[in-house]
């Protein structure tokens, strides 16, 4: 082999690894890059996911073999309060004979309890004018004109099943998702 020929063999073999190192290069910066794009992405995502105590507070479960009928009971869902009435007879009556026609926020009772379940009325203890906590639920309580619920912040009155009937709250207490696991037990949320 020439020497010319020995020179051009290694210009070539120089090129070839030059080549062979630029590509290592691309792909090592780029490798990085991604990684360095996780890192920052991952925590921001992560951010948005909701607390281990809200996680925790995403469902209840209540025992409501306690409550006997006409009583209701105070808990909490979400660091919401929660009404949960075991109506009467006469509280359904009541409250199925109100023409829906007369209501701010028209809805039946059957629309805001569960069929077959209709003694029981669960809703969000949050007055839907400036969210107040309503009085009723406990023993001794002023149940407003309608003998449900009454607000004392702004004098909001609710019926039986929790439907706004007098006062500046313009919707009824809402009813939050739930379902009854056993004739003791409801799940709520």
């Amino acid at each position: 082999m020439t020497t010319v020929e020995q020179v051009e063999s290694m210009t070539e073999a120089t090129e070839g690894e030059g080549v062979r190192r630029r590509d290592f290069i691309h792909i090592a910066a780029t490798s990085w890059a991604g990684i360095g794009a996780v890192a920052v992405a991952l925590p921001l995502v992560n951010q948005m996911s909701p607390s281990a105590d809200v996680l925790a507070l995403a469902s209840i479960e209540v025992d409501i073999s306690s409550i006997d009928e006409g009583q209701a009971i105070k808990t909490s869902w979400r660091k919401q309060p929660v009404f949960i009435r075991n109506l009467t007879k006469a509280e359904i009556a009541a409250a199925n004979k109100v023409a829906l026609g007369t209501l701010r926020d028209p809805q039946a009772l059957a629309d805001r309890t569960k069929t077959g379940k209709e003694n029981w009325l669960i809703t969000l203890g949050v007055c839907t004018h400036l969210g107040c906590v309503p009085l009723g639920a406990a023993a001794g309580e002023v149940k407003g004109e309608f003998g449900g619920y009454f607000c004392p912040c702004h004098g909001s009155h609710y019926d039986t099943a929790g439907r706004i009937r007098k006062g500046p709250a313009p919707l009824n207490l809402a009813v939050p998702e739930y379902e009854f696991l056993s004739d003791t037990v409801v799940k709520i949320g």
